[in-house]
């Protein structure tokens, strides 16, 4: 088993005991939302950095989205910009294997294929739905391909079979990371315990090394709700009270009452811990305490994080992964975008928000950003872009597409470190004697000057960047500055 840093060695029981004890509220009860005191659990450290991430090797960069591949043609365009990033695509047990032993691998061997045409990653998450490899009657299908909730297989060797069947065909084509389900928290995803997930997952694991030694085990990726009740129950659970309040308003500041008493008004301790104790919530704690103990145990070599917050709730989540995360475990965010119901930003003030997420995480030691959706589906909820896209609908560039491109374009072959110094938030890239620097102020209402050093370069995210023959003012208006030197010699000069 690989070894375990400290925090995550003296977490681990704890979290263990948590999932147990939730898991059986869930199953006998229904999650009734009373009292949520399931024993005691170590206090949590304080979380410290993120390991540093090496650098990208050339040509690749950590900037990478997810689509619709029935737009391929019109997305093709700007997918070939962001070649060298990565992306995942979903698959089913059910949907690929209608009839017991005939299964249609035709739509994702094209898929694999196009991938690596376009030099982007392919990952897959693998489900079973359900259907006759399951038994059950589905209770949430959902869209035109009425995909619907997973739930256990009837045999398990039969899954194992399937999901090694996957790994070695699509071996060749270069995918190496497999994650088992999808946001199981939610139950029109998963219709089982956190105890089963845990079965699931690990019977998948042993048939995925099985096929390829070398291929990595992804977890769900839980919901970015769920994250932030994680983040706010360990702090509540440390005592930490005010900091849990003041992490709540943060990370759900445009949740709030989206979904009645599921994400409440909060201003009280009292208030939040009534939250917590919501029968969701509860469901939401249990499955993250459940994918923390497969990353614990070696099961699970990958952490897959998901985010549609605003970008002052960052903080907070990289804090609980410093805490909650063995420092040998990698973390990517398969899935980061912004939710933002009847949202009144303009494209200008969106893609500054794009920027700024993207960054932080990447900053805070995430090695890979996968947007999502890469272009806005009009017809997935009427009236409004709940979810911001990158691309119009027929694949034409929006300023948040022009600024992700230049991300992608300062990232390739770079490596990272986090800018925050004299009133600067933001990261830097480092290839060679190049850095480029995309960095805003996080002063409130006052601005930043960077003095100019030979050969810099200054201009707005998304454009290219200009000779600084004076001093470059930066606001809260992401800005990149690109020179030769260091991060460090860069800002040498800064007011």
């Amino acid at each position: 088993m690989a070894r375990r840093n400290a925090a995550g060695r003296r977490n681990a029981a704890g979290r263990r005991a948590v999932a147990a004890a939730l898991g059986v509220l869930l199953l006998l009860a229904g999650c009734t939302s009373g009292d949520s005191d399931v024993g005691p659990t170590p206090p949590p450290p304080t979380g410290a950095p993120l390991p540093s991430l090496p650098p990208y090797p050339e040509d690749t960069h950590p900037f990478g989205a997810h689509w619709d591949w029935n737009r391929y043609d019109e997305f093709l365009p700007y997918l070939r910009k962001l070649s060298g990033s990565a992306t995942y695509h979903e698959i089913s047990w059910c949907s690929i294997e209608r009839t017991p032993g005939q299964p249609d691998w035709s739509a994702l061997d094209r898929i694999a294929q196009r991938s690596r045409e376009l030099g982007i990653a392919l990952n897959i998450k693998i489900r079973t739905e359900m259907c006759w490899a399951t038994g059950g009657t589905p209770e949430f299908p959902r869209g035109e391909a009425n995909k619907t909730e997973s739930t256990m297989p009837l045999d398990m060797a039969a899954y194992q079979r399937f999901v090694g069947e996957v790994v070695r065909r699509y071996a060749p084509y270069g995918v190496r990371q497999y994650a088992i389900e999808n946001e199981v928290n939610a139950q029109q995803y998963w219709r089982g315990t956190p105890e089963e997930y845990v079965t699931l997952v690990t019977a998948a694991a042993e048939a995925v090394h099985a096929a390829d030694p070398d291929a990595v085990v992804v977890d769900s990726g839980i919901s970015s709700v769920a994250y932030g009740f994680g983040v706010v129950d360990r702090l509540v659970r440390a005592g930490r009270d005010d900091e849990a309040v003041a992490a709540y308003n943060a990370y759900f500041q445009r949740r709030i009452g989206t979904r009645g008493r599921k994400i409440p008004q909060v201003d009280t301790i009292d208030t939040l811990r009534t939250a917590l104790a919501d029968e969701t919530n509860v469901r939401n704690v249990a499955f993250l305490a459940a994918t923390e103990q497969l990353i614990d145990d070696g099961v699970v070599q990958l952490r897959q994080v998901h985010y549609y917050e605003h970008f002052d709730g960052v903080p907070a989540l990289l804090d609980y992964l410093a805490a909650e995360n063995p420092a040998d475990v990698p973390i990517e965010a398969w899935e980061v975008g912004q939710f933002w119901r009847d949202g009144d930003g303009d494209d200008i003030s969106r893609a500054e928000e794009v920027v700024k997420v993207s960054t932080m995480l990447l900053a805070g030691g995430i090695r890979q950003v996968m947007w999502l959706p890469l272009g806005y589906n009009p017809n997935n909820r009427a009236g409004s872009e709940v979810r911001y896209g990158l691309l119009e609908p027929d694949g034409t560039e929006r300023e948040a597409g022009r600024m992700f491109e230049s991300l992608a374009v300062a990232a390739r072959g770079a490596t990272v470190s986090p800018v925050d110094r004299d009133g600067l938030t933001g990261v830097a890239f480092q290839r060679g004697e190049e850095s480029t620097l995309v960095v805003w102020s996080s002063k409130i209402n006052d601005a930043v000057r960077v003095s100019p050093v030979p050969s810099l370069h200054a201009g707005p995210a998304g454009a290219a960047p200009t000779k600084a023959a004076a001093e470059v003012t930066i606001s809260n208006r992401p800005m990149l500055l690109r020179a030769t030197g260091t991060p460090d010699s860069i800002l040498a000069d800064v007011d």
